[in-house]
């Protein structure tokens, strides 16, 4: 299986949540673990990518700005919101994006 998201044919939308993190697991790795399978089941919910070497970046698909809204506000994520403020993030930045356009390449299809 690809690491790559594979999403539908544009538009839909991407939510990119870049950070740093403190010193320390605390417990992150248990609960990205849980966000990612909990977002998976979650309406409107396409994929996800994430990488870490210093800054993480981890980009979310959603096929509208409700579903996004209705992530944001899961309980359970906003319990892992608050506990990333107190223990585990130095600094993130979240933008929200539309996605217009994209192509791929993929050399297995060639």
């Amino acid at each position: 299986m690809s690491a790559i998201a594979r999403t539908p044919q544009p538009p839909y939308y991407a939510v990119i949540f870049t950070s740093e993190r403190t010193a320390g697991d605390n417990h992150y790795a248990e609960m990205a673990d849980e966000m990612l399978k909990l977002a998976a089941l979650q309406p409107g919910f396409l994929g996800v990518e994430s990488a870490r070497e210093g800054v993480g970046i981890t980009v979310s698909y959603w096929d509208s700005l409700e579903a996004i809204q209705h992530w944001k506000q899961n309980e359970r994520h906003l319990a892992a919101q608050h506990k990333g403020i107190a223990d585990w993030y130095q600094t993130y930045k979240t933008r929200i994006c539309k996605v217009e356009r994209d192509y791929e390449f993929d050399k297995k299809r060639v």
